[in-house]
């Protein structure tokens, strides 16, 4: 299993001073009386890879839709490049989308396919195949123009699908799940694939997934949708270390929680209990919000920010004790259940916790009930209140 704090690429570029290129103010959408679209406000700058993440039903695909022009607002107003994009129809705007499907025209080849938008212009027969060229070269299927786009494979078939929606140089391309059809090893190289792809063409690409890994790996900056609304919008790294509520940590990878009570608020943040950790001091940066509906606070921890110790292996932060009830191997990863001493000792229930061990050269896994110990770090724990 990836760890999805991995990335697929090298550190992307800051892009935080770079203009504005969308923007979504105070959009809705409604269907009747369904509320789709509950006040988006959103920037997306010039050059960026941008994400909407989300569960199914969330709102992101609407809210592409309303960006390509394929959907009207009820209200609010949708810019692009500073125009106002009221009243401006799908084929006049300034982007082009890469649909799910695809939507390759499977009696036509991969030149006639990534060619078809160009049907229309009224430049040269030769300077039109010459773009087509150009295009299938950025997505790696130069040469493949005179092949039967039926006879392609699922990956092959999404670039001939990205170069068709690149050779119309679009400032926006639009990105509707277009993985989702691929096995996981393919999707894995598309993703590295697309990334390149982006910083080569320099546009900026949206991308709508409900994979967080396929959304951390992948973009600058990521809008976290649940119910029509953006409930947190960062970069990669600050979504995962820093979630703004329980909800958005809970959905973003794998979290573990703990029941906590707070004792005390300190100068630099709050003394709180938690079964199996003990007493800890939680920072201000790390105090987040709890969903509606919670029994009260709560401690969350990453599966990494914890670690197994070896019978003569010192730690330098907290230690507790436990027992192994689960072990789970992925080859490049183990995960281990412990039930921590001491986790019952709030409700009489006890809580195992998840945690991930790299599988490094001369390190064993560990059996299911094995005494073992726990380090941990206090700063890597997420109070949510």
């Amino acid at each position: 299993m990836t760890s999805p704090t991995s990335s697929a690429s090298a550190r992307r570029p800051d892009r935080s001073a770079a203009r504005a290129l969308i923007e979504c103010r105070d959009v809705q959408k409604y269907y009747a009386d369904y509320h789709a679209l509950r006040g988006i406000d959103l920037t997306i700058r010039e050059g960026e890879f941008f994400s909407l993440l989300g569960p199914s039903g969330c709102g992101k695909t609407t809210l592409l839709r309303t960006i390509a022009g394929f959907e009207d607002i009820s209200s609010g107003v949708v810019l692009i490049d500073g125009q106002d994009m009221a009243g401006v129809p799908a084929n006049r705007r300034p982007t082009n989308m890469v649909f799910q499907s695809y939507a390759i025209f499977p009696h036509l080849t991969v030149a006639e396919n990534v060619g078809f938008g160009l049907r229309r212009d009224p430049r040269p027969a030769a300077e039109k195949a010459a773009a087509v060229e150009e295009a299938l070269g950025m997505v790696g299927l130069k040469g493949y123009g005179n092949r039967a786009s039926h006879a392609l494979s699922g990956g092959q078939r999404q670039r001939v699908a990205l170069a068709r929606a690149l050779i119309l140089k679009p400032k926006v391309l639009l990105l509707d799940e277009p993985m989702s059809a691929l096995d996981r090893k393919m999707r894995e190289q598309m993703q590295v694939e697309l990334i390149k792809l982006q910083r080569q063409v320099g546009i900026t690409f949206v991308l709508v997934t409900h994979d967080q890994e396929e959304a951390l790996v992948m973009s600058d900056r990521i809008a976290v949708m649940f119910e029509g609304q953006i409930a947190q919008l960062d970069g990669p790294e600050a979504l995962y270390a820093r979630p703004a509520s329980r909800r958005v940590a809970n959905f973003i990878g794998v979290m573990n929680f703990l029941p906590a009570r707070i004792l005390d608020e300190t100068e630099n943040g709050v003394m709180v209990d938690a079964p199996g950790l003990g007493v800890v001091e939680i920072p201000s940066r790390n105090i987040s919000s709890a969903d509606p509906g919670d029994e009260g606070p709560s401690i969350g921890f990453r599966p990494e920010a914890v670690s197994l110790l070896g019978p003569n292996v010192a730690a330098q932060n907290r230690v507790t004790g436990g027992v192994i009830d689960e072990v789970v191997y992925y080859g490049d990863m183990t995960y281990y259940d412990v039930r921590l001493d001491g986790s019952a000792s709030f409700d009489g229930k006890s809580r195992p916790v998840r945690i991930a061990m790299r599988n490094v050269f001369g390190r064993e896994v560990q059996d299911v009930g094995t005494r073992t110990r726990v380090s941990w770090s206090p700063g890597s724990l997420i109070l949510f209140r």
